[in-house]
């Protein structure tokens, strides 16, 4: 399943890349028409519910830290070449092989350690032309409706925008970086720190503050984007063991943890911070968690509660007993309503993929405990796996949705309902590459979550849609590459991923979400981009695309999209712009009334992308494609919308990577 499992031996952590990126794909055929129509309402579906407990970690809180522009980091083992050892000149170090007895000391990797960002099987088939048992068994059994448009068969060939370097005139800052988050953390944290590609950015606003996460550190900053605290390592925040102690022989690992998310509740006042965990360093459990905390007050530099909640999913500790399991969720995303709080994560065995599993977390609940009342603390968790096989496989990475303003997203009957979208694309023929199709979910009656006895209902429609589909890795302007050229490697490509929905948000009545997809000839990677009005009331769901487009520039690529509304209809939406034209770039587009602004530059990129991801000398020799994003983000605080997209700057780096994140601003 192209899963990475680290050794042990390997201090510098990586995501997994996609094998044979550099194979390019192509549908041909005839172009569809654009028009569609919206399939029938549908009513609740039957899905296994199950409620669990959480566990209180302790109280947090975000502390001071190292910052880049005097920082150096330290040197570091190499990763593994999977037949031996790696050595670098420029960094000075040689890993352990294999079996060296470093590696035996610290005992065999524990299940699931170090993996993350894992691709989803059968869409990574479909992109390679490769039909499994389980892609044929969901082609074969496929819905086909009247309601629904004919599967596409070209590829998307958008327009190009112009491209506007706007970046004198855009309010913004250097976020995290990747040397930041490599040094952060203080006491017995520093120098613990993997160094971490892609940085999966987190980001939240709001009471005059902005608080950015990434792979993993977090800091707080004010709207003029003066740091107030922090960097942060992420497992000093949430009160864990240390990433790795490098001066223990053999070293000592921590949990590890990953893909983490930030959302400020403006109702409530309160921030909460997500990140999954690994239980499985040295001397840990083996087992797998979701982390949540949240604030004790407004200010995001006072108190949080951490709190976890197990997802291994082998009917152990109060979970569900899923096949294949021993499992752990991968990129839990993260949104709320006035009612709850909400996580959804793709659920991975050693050997399988049992799709997305939705986690209901009441919101007073939590606001409550982290003030002390532990009485209402539960979740609920909910497997939505299945309600997308008919359709041609099992459901992934739902995005929950976070309401423009604290907009209450409504439903006919008052219960309370939280909205999700996801794309289809499962990978199995009719639509093994291109998609144009979406599912817009409502997991109604949430207001039973104020409640000792929830009765959660989940809804589901699938709508039809512009085209959209799996892309392939973008190139790059070439420029220095001094990692590169220490170890001899060409300049590499830029990863992609796949065409998974990304964030999503709920302004006006209207859910809009955005992928990557592919374009063109293939060799490019755009954005598609929805704006859907759902319909919900007693158990009733439907919805209809009101809004759709594309966003492509000419000769290069926009890729990792974020939208953010503000309540009264301004929008924006982030992305790296790249390709041979630019250096990994952060850009943007302003929306509004359907339509898309020109592509503007918020901050130029300073040279390639040069991190160890991306060279086979330092990843094993599984090809020349670096890890990129996973996501951006984007928010509403007030009438301002801030953006945060990940991007090279002219900046300090490590010996490893020179990522980092701008974080801007845009007023109307």
């Amino acid at each position: 399943m192209g899963r990475y499992s680290a050794s042990r031996d390997q201090l510098t952590r990586k995501k997994p890349h996609r094998p044979g990126a550099g194979t390019l794909i192509l549908a041909a055929g005839l172009a569809l028409g654009a028009s569609w129509q919206v399939s029938h309402a549908q009513s609740a579906l039957a899905v296994q519910q199950t409620r669990m407990p959480l566990k209180v970690i302790g109280s947090v809180v975000i502390h001071g830290g190292p910052v880049s522009s005097g920082a150096v980091s330290t040197a570091e083992i190499m990763p593994l070449d999977q037949q031996g050892s790696v050595k670098s000149q420029a960094a000075g170090v040689s890993s352990p092989t294999a079996g060296s007895s470093s590696s035996a000391a610290a005992g065999a990797p524990a299940p699931f350690f170090g993996m993350h960002g894992l691709r989803i099987p059968e869409k990574e088939d479909g992109r390679r032309g490769v039909m499994n048992a389980a892609t044929a068994g969901f082609a074969a059994g496929t819905r086909w409706s009247a309601a629904l448009p004919p599967p596409p068969t070209a590829v998307p060939n958008p327009r190009g925008s112009r491209v506007i370097d706007s970046s004198s005139g855009v309010f913004g800052f250097n976020g995290l970086s990747q040397l930041d988050q490599r040094v952060a953390g203080t006491g017995v944290f520093t120098n613990t720190q993997f160094s971490l590609e892609p940085p999966d950015q987190g980001l939240c606003a709001g009471n005059g503050f902005v608080v950015e996460a990434v792979n993993n550190a977090i800091a707080v900053y004010d709207r003029s984007g003066n740091l107030l605290a922090g960097p942060e390592a992420l497992s000093q925040f949430w009160g864990l063991s240390p990433e790795v102690i490098r001066t223990a022989n053999p070293p000592v690992f921590g949990q590890f943890i990953s893909d983490p998310k930030c959302a400020y509740d403006a109702a409530s006042g309160r921030w909460f911070i997500s990140e999954l965990m690994q239980d499985s360093g040295d001397g840990g459990s083996g087992r797998n968690f979701n982390l949540i905390a949240v604030s004790q007050s407004s200010d995001p530099r006072g108190g949080f509660l951490s709190l976890s909640y197990d997802v291994t999913d082998d009917g152990l500790n109060g979970t569900p007993n899923d096949p294949g399991c021993p499992c752990f969720g991968d990129q839990p995303l993260l949104g709320f309503d006035q009612n709850g709080v909400y996580q959804t994560t793709n659920e991975f065995g050693a050997a399988t993929f049992n799709g997305a599993h939705v986690y209901a977390i009441p919101k007073q609940g939590l606001i409550a405990a982290a003030n002390g009342d532990f009485s209402h603390l539960y979740l609920v968790a909910l497997d939505v796996s299945q309600a997308l096989v008919p359709y041609g496989g099992l459901s992934y990475s739902v995005q929950p949705a976070v309401s423009a303003g604290g907009e209450d997203n409504g439903g006919r009957d008052g219960g309370g309902v939280e909205y999700f979208l996801s794309a289809l694309q499962f990978g199995a023929p009719p639509y093994q590459l291109l998609d144009n199709r979406l599912a817009v979910w409502a997991l109604g009656n949430t207001q039973s979550l104020r409640t000792s006895t929830p009765n959660l209902t989940v809804s589901m429609q699938v709508v039809g849609s512009e085209t959209y589909g799996q892309p392939n890795p973008a190139e790059q302007r070439p420029g220095p590459t001094p990692l590169g050229d220490a170890v001899g490697n060409s300049l590499e490509l830029i990863n992609t991923n796949d065409d998974r929905m990304n964030q999503v948000v709920y302004a006006n009545g209207v859910l809009y979400g955005s992928v990557n997809t592919i374009i063109g000839d293939g060799t490019r990677t755009g954005i598609a981009w929805f704006g859907i009005a759902p319909h919900y009331g007693r158990g009733t769901l439907s919805g209809r695309v009101v809004q759709q487009g594309y966003v492509a520039v000419n000769g290069d690529n926009v890729i990792f999209p974020s939208i953010a509304f503000t309540a009264d209809g301004a929008g924006a939406m982030a992305f790296t712009l790249v390709g041979a034209d630019y250096f990994p770039s952060a850009a943007y587009v302003r929306l509004g009334d359907g339509e898309a602004s020109p592509v503007q530059i918020a901050a130029d990129g300073a040279a390639p992308d040069d991190g160890f991801t991306g060279y086979p000398a330092l990843n094993g020799g599984t090809g020349n494609v670096g890890r990129w994003g996973d996501y951006s983000a984007a928010v509403a605080d007030g009438g301002a919308l801030w953006f945060a997209t990940e991007y090279v700057p002219n900046a300090p780096r490590s010996a490893y990577a020179n990522w980092g994140t701008f974080v801007g601003k845009l007023s109307h």
